[in-house]
């Protein structure tokens, strides 16, 4: 038997501060979702001029990176050489999820919707705020 890491509501408090963080000072504010290894939504935050939609692209977003191990836009990037990637199972081919790592495992993902070109970077600033933790 082993054991497996987890995130903790702590984890998610200080990943979605740093991502709002960066977010504000790219003057945006963006949908932030991170869920765990298994996909469940941990954590929610949806700014108050940002669409409802943004939540569901947002959770998707992390899933695809939790689920695949690697940013969401890698599952985008791989849909413009292979279409047929697009059927792959809660898989988003959007950029903006980051998947989460602790001591080499996948412990979930943190995914930022709604602010473009700058989800990625904003959603990568709230992994960087785990892996500090870590450090």
């Amino acid at each position: 038997m082993r054991n497996k890491p987890h995130l903790t509501l702590d984890d998610a408090h200080r990943m979605a501060k740093a991502a709002r963080l960066e977010a504000a000072q790219r003057k945006l504010e963006g949908t932030i979702a991170i869920v765990d290894t298994s996909g469940a939504l941990m954590y929610l935050e949806r700014p108050d001029r940002q669409s409802p939609n943004s939540v569901e692209v947002a959770t998707m977003k992390a899933r695809t990176a939790a689920f695949r191990e690697r940013p969401s836009s890698s599952l985008e990037a791989r849909v413009k050489e292979q279409p047929g990637w697009l059927m792959f199972p809660n898989g988003l081919a959007m950029s903006g999820g980051i998947p989460l790592f602790h001591e080499g495992e996948c412990v979930g993902a943190i995914a930022v919707s709604g602010i473009a070109y700058d989800d990625e970077p904003v959603a990568q600033a709230g992994a960087a705020a785990l892996e500090e933790r870590e450090s």
